[in-house]
Parts: C-alpha cells; structure tokens; sequence
C-alpha cells in the first residue's frame, strides 16, 4: 500500500506538477482520477473539506492532508530530496 495518496485531475496543470515531483523524486503513491465536474467531487470534500485538486493524502501528514500544488511540492522537496 502506498504511503501517499494523490487526487487530481489528468487535465489539471497543478496536477500535472505535482505527478512530476512525485515521479522524479521516485515517491510511491496511489493515484486517484477524481470527476471532472467539482458538483461530483464528494469523496474528495469529505476527506478534505474542500472540493480542489490536486490533493496529497497521507495519515503522516500532520494535518492528512496538502491542498496546494505548491505547499506540495515543497512538503516533497524538504522531505524526499
């Protein structure tokens, strides 16, 4: 089982990064294509409380969650670098 979760949109360049940073720093993570209309995204919102991608879940996260592609790949650089 992988340690991270990533919920995000193929289409979505936000997502798009984050995939990258996973994939050059060989992160292990499970992806999950959430629906392209926000309205569907109910999973997502009762993980998160919010209904934007991408999302990196993890119960190691202090909060089990990051919400933001930057505050992301920040999180992996400092961590997995």
């Amino acid at each position: 089982m992988s340690a991270f979760t990533l919920y995000d949109r193929p289409d979505c360049p936000y997502s798009k990064r984050v995939r990258r940073m996973l994939d050059v720093l060989e992160v292990n993570h499970e992806e999950v294509i959430v629906p392209e209309s926000k309205a569907d995204r109910d999973d997502l919102e009762s993980i998160t409380g919010q209904r934007g991608v991408p999302v990196l879940v993890s119960d190691d996260l202090p909060e089990g969650y990051i919400a933001d592609s930057g505050d992301i790949s920040s999180y992996l650089k400092e961590n997995y670098n």
